[in-house]
């Protein structure tokens, strides 16, 4: 009740419950995570008042920033940050697929007991899933799903809650392509007869949905099959069963989904135009997997610190702060110098991939352990900044020992993005909203960030920084890493000095400040 006092009180300046990091992801953030916070109270006071059984919040991990409450099809991030000019890179960031909807109205359709449609990638399983709250759910709503879809419902759920009703997998070693974790299945035994009609499927699917639930309140087969939802959700693993978990989640309810394979009238899978003429039809809400992948990266924080200590350098004393990432749990460093919450000038930063060969061995076939030095010496020198040290980025992502095979094909003649290319590799698969975590996390707000990457600038926009002014870190050229730079230069686009000593692209930085 004080937990729920102190949220009710809050102006727009943070949340200390639910997921405390949100509120420090920027004021349109922090406003939109109470509106949140308020209607979750709501409806947990509705329930109260009704003499309603308590349901399980401690564990629900309540990642959603929802937004207010969409009208005439308007994107409600849209309209709200809009007015924020400093937020209008994040607004844009969170549009969704072309053609699709926003996850905020997907959010807002599960908290009111509604079907979403939702579609993975189409070099996955390229299907669509009626997906709903399980604790919501309607014999209506099983009715619909039957006649609308291959007819095996499911429920993803947590590790937790199957292992709390003893709901093992199905098999122990599964070859389903696509890692599907089915337990065995289940009906429930109080009030239902064969379980095969709607009312009895419902009435299996709110029980598992209910935490106080017990595992001899279930027959096993039965006609509801529970999957095992990876931890994580879909920032582990992007299927279905974890995009049904996880919109069960954003929208305040009990973590489990209801979800099934929607099918055309002869039996055929549907695919996306079908699929979002389908919603259409139905008044429904259409939303792809990738889009809630990137709004969970943007409005839930991916690291958590681990640790920090001072750390004496050559270049001056830091401090060192050490991180853990959510999703794959690679440790990562933020090393402060000097008083950056409390600074008067934009924070000088650097964020720079980890390089053994470069950083540690001192290899000259790139210029990442001079950009280090001189990003150190640099932060040393304004009496204030932070680097951030993102490990698990070798060779641009592709790991150390691809990056080698790499060398050997640049030694043939190819350049560093031929040779990428040539091993079926992408040319660039690094991320940086972990760097971005980690800022906020001590406390950086606005900063100027040394590079001369335009992805990595724009990579760090949103996430409630403000970058004010790009710094360029120009090293020597020499002639074992000079193909490398003009590569970077010519063909990904970076900024660098040429022999005159001009900075090159610097009316390209113009246009995207």
């Amino acid at each position: 009740e004080e937990r729920t006092r102190r949220m009710m009180s809050t102006k727009g300046g943070g949340v200390a419950s639910r997921r405390s990091r949100l509120a420090s992801h920027g004021q349109a953030a922090s406003k939109q995570l109470v509106w949140h916070s308020r209607h979750c109270v709501a409806r947990s006071e509705a329930r109260r008042a009704v003499g309603a059984p308590k349901k399980r919040r401690a564990n629900l991990k309540c990642y959603s920033v929802a937004q207010p409450e969409p009208s005439n099809g308007a994107t409600p991030a849209a309209a709200d940050l809009a007015s924020n000019g400093a937020d209008q890179e994040a607004c844009e960031l969170f549009q969704p697929t072309p053609g699709f909807d926003t996850i905020q109205d997907a959010i807002h359709d599960i908290a009111k007991g509604k079907f979403v449609v939702v579609l993975d990638d189409e070099d996955r399983e390229n299907e669509g899933d009626l997906i709903i709250a399980a604790e919501k759910m309607q014999a209506s709503d099983a009715a619909f799903m039957v006649n609308h879809t291959s007819g095996l419902i499911c429920v993803g759920m947590e590790g937790e809650d199957l292992d709390r009703l003893g709901l093992h997998q199905m098999v122990e070693k599964g070859n389903d392509a696509m890692g599907t974790a089915f337990t065995v299945s289940v009906d429930l035994k109080k009030g239902t007869s064969t379980g095969i009609s709607a009312a009895d499927r419902v009435a299996t699917l709110q029980a598992l949905a209910s935490p106080g639930s017990k595992p001899e309140d279930f027959r096993r087969p039965g006609h509801i099959f529970p999957l095992r939802c990876k931890e994580g959700g879909v920032l582990k693993r992007a299927g279905h069963t974890e995009a049904a978990v996880d919109l069960a989640k954003l929208g305040g309810c009990f973590p489990a989904g209801v979800l099934c394979e929607l099918v055309n009238k002869d039996g055929t899978m549907m695919r996306r135009d079908q699929l979002l003429d389908f919603a259409k039809e139905h008044g429904l809400h259409t939303i792809t997997i990738a889009d809630l992948i990137r709004y969970r990266r943007c409005y839930e924080s991916l690291v958590e610190r681990v640790s920090s200590a001072r750390l004496p350098t050559k270049y001056g004393v830091f401090q060192a702060y050490s991180y853990r990432s959510k999703i794959d749990d690679i440790e990562h460093i933020a090393l402060v110098y000097g008083d950056v919450q409390n600074a008067e000038d934009d924070v000088l930063v650097r964020v720079h991939s980890e390089c053994l060969t470069g950083d540690i061995l001192g290899s000259v076939r790139c210029d990442c352990g001079p950009q280090l030095d001189l990003a150190m010496r640099k932060v040393v020198e304004a009496g204030c900044g932070v680097i951030v040290y993102l490990r698990g980025q070798e060779g641009r992502g592709i790991g150390l020992g691809h990056k080698l095979k790499a060398y050997n094909l640049q030694d043939q003649g190819r350049d560093t993005v031929e040779a990428n290319v040539d091993l079926g590799l992408p040319i660039d698969s690094r991320e940086y909203g972990m760097g971005a975590h980690m800022l906020i996390d001590v406390g950086v707000r606005t900063l100027k960030l040394m590079t001369n990457n335009p992805a990595k600038y724009t990579g760090l926009s949103g996430y409630g920084l403000t970058i004010t002014k790009r710094v360029p870190l120009l090293t020597p050229i020499n002639k074992e890493n000079k193909k490398y730079i003009m590569t970077k230069v010519t063909k990904m686009g970076h900024w660098f000095s040429g022999a005159d000593g001009e900075e090159r692209g610097e009316e390209v930085f113009d246009d995207l400040s």
